[in-house]
């Protein structure tokens, strides 16, 4: 590549080496808003390759990348690769893995996806000029940024054997950690895949029966009766409805009863139980009106509270080509509907989410977005991947016991060397063991002291240490020269 290490980084190198004499001591996340919830967003680049799978194609675009390195050991501490996932990476957030490095003395690096933020290799994001959107794509971005960052560290220390990486990640960025280390054995010691979705689910029922489990009976019952209720006024009123959601740009019903479903979905997968079922259990029993009620959930809550815009959800929206700050729901999109799916439809019987929103909605909203061609393979996924029956070494999965997501995971062990951990807690939902409770907005830290259960949260963080500990020794017992 013909990108290299920022100036700034080496400044910060040569001034950490410079001061330490002769001597060199051993030592040297929805997107977040504020500043103090990053450990550096201080941008760097490097000219990546657009195909890696054709060998015609020579065409380069920059993506951006950011490092820390003020625990860093010299000249041998571990890398952490933190992989950012489907949205812009404003930096690398400060999470628990900040306590991680603080502790194995590493540095961290963090890639920004392609196509996603600032690393768009086209000015505008047709479907045709989409096709290098892919997992495996971006897999290869890893891997090229690993060997770029490794042999510009090399250069700048005077030495020729690799750093020991790690590599971790989130959700779906998780399962791109979980199908880095399958892919590329050889370049990371280990990966941590949080709440790891490595299965593609073409209907995801699983989803919604999860979300009924996580809110209890009670609640249950309560959020069905709402869909009901919903489902009527959308039949007689469904303007006046709408405005009632300050919803009434959502023309399409299947965009707004998503819209409704992810509110409370929010609520359980990241770990505000108490923001969702409290109050509307109490407004069942006082006889209030349970539509109205819910309708302040979702503005206090899903929108004030969690900064959701309800353009999210409209299909005119994700139609648009032309790179905004609201890309990203265009891009996730293409993904979903070229790859994975996970459709999350309503099952058959006893469901929270309304009956409309079923496969036929999420195939109609692929072809109308990006044309009649597009369709997820999910099989052709799993095939390259493996699912959950994933055949790979020296990956931690970790899931939350409330999380929906979890059943797109991998939630059993099925050899030492492919542990699975579930913490179990009642507001522990999507990466509770990187974020704490509730998973958002981000804790610095990643606290853990608000999760219902501090002891499930510490011990599965205690075993990922060990795992890590065993790992990064025998890595760095054989550690290879960098080519």
């Amino acid at each position: 590549m013909t990108a290299s290490i920022a100036p700034a980084s080496i400044l910060v190198l040569a001034l950490m080496i410079a001061s330490c004499s002769a001597s060199i001591p051993r030592r040297l996340r929805l997107p977040e808003s504020s500043s103090r919830n990053y450990l550096t967003m201080e941008e760097h680049w490097i000219n990546q390759t657009l195909d890696h799978f054709s060998p015609y194609d020579r065409r380069q675009f920059e993506q951006r990348y950011y490092e820390y390195l003020d625990d860093f050991q010299i000249p041998d501490g571990p890398i952490f690769l933190k992989i950012c996932g489907e949205s812009a990476c404003s930096g690398i957030t400060n999470d628990y893995l900040a306590v991680l490095a603080k502790k194995f003395q590493a540095s961290v690096v963090s890639l920004e996806h392609r196509y996603y933020g600032k690393s768009s290799p086209f000015k505008s994001l047709s479907t045709d000029n989409l096709r290098f959107l892919s997992s495996k794509q971006a897999l290869f971005d890893l891997a090229v940024f690993r060997q770029y960052y490794q042999e510009s560290l090399n250069t700048k220390l005077n030495k020729s054997t690799d750093n020991p990486w790690f590599v971790f990640g989130t959700s779906y960025a998780g399962a791109l950690s979980a199908w880095f280390r399958v892919k590329f054995p050889h370049l990371t010691c280990g990966s941590l895949a949080s709440s790891g979705v490595v299965l593609a689910v073409y209907n995801f029922t699983e989803f919604d029966k999860q979300v009924g489990e996580s809110a209890g009976p009670e609640c249950k019952a309560v959020l069905q009766e709402i869909t009901s209720l919903v489902d009527q006024r959308l039949e007689s009123n469904g303007n006046e409805l709408k405005a009632l959601f300050n919803a009434s740009e959502l023309k399409d019903d299947g965009d707004f009863l998503y819209f409704l479903a992810d509110a409370a979905v929010t609520a359980i997968q990241y770990g505000s139980p108490d923001k969702l079922c409290p109050p509307l259990v109490e407004a069942k029993k006082a006889g209030e009106n349970l539509v109205e009620a819910y309708s302040t959930f979702v503005h206090e809550f899903y929108v004030k509270h969690m900064s959701v815009s309800v353009e999210t959800y409209n299909q005119q929206h994700l139609r648009k080509d032309k790179i905004t700050d609201g890309s990203s729901d265009r891009l996730w999109w293409f993904q979903v509907c070229t790859e994975v799916a996970y459709f999350q439809i309503a099952p058959a019987n006893d469901s929270i989410r309304s009956s409309k929103v079923n496969e036929r909605y999420h195939l109609d909203l692929c072809k109308n977005v990006f044309g009649d061609d597009i369709t997820p393979d999910v099989n052709a996924t799993n095939l390259y991947y493996g699912g959950t029956g994933i055949a790979g070494s020296k990956i931690i999965f970790t899931n939350g016991s409330q999380d929906p997501w979890r059943h797109a995971s991998k939630q059993n062990s099925s050899s030492p060397d492919l542990p699975s951990y579930i913490i179990t807690c009642n507001n522990c939902g999507h990466g509770s063991d990187m974020r704490g409770c509730p998973q958002s907005p981000l804790i610095p830290g990643g606290d853990a002291s608000n999760c219902s259960s501090l002891d499930a949260v510490n011990k599965v963080r205690q075993q990922i240490i060990n795992h890590m500990d065993l790992w990064l020794s025998q890595c760095s017992g054989s550690r290879r020269s960098s080519m």
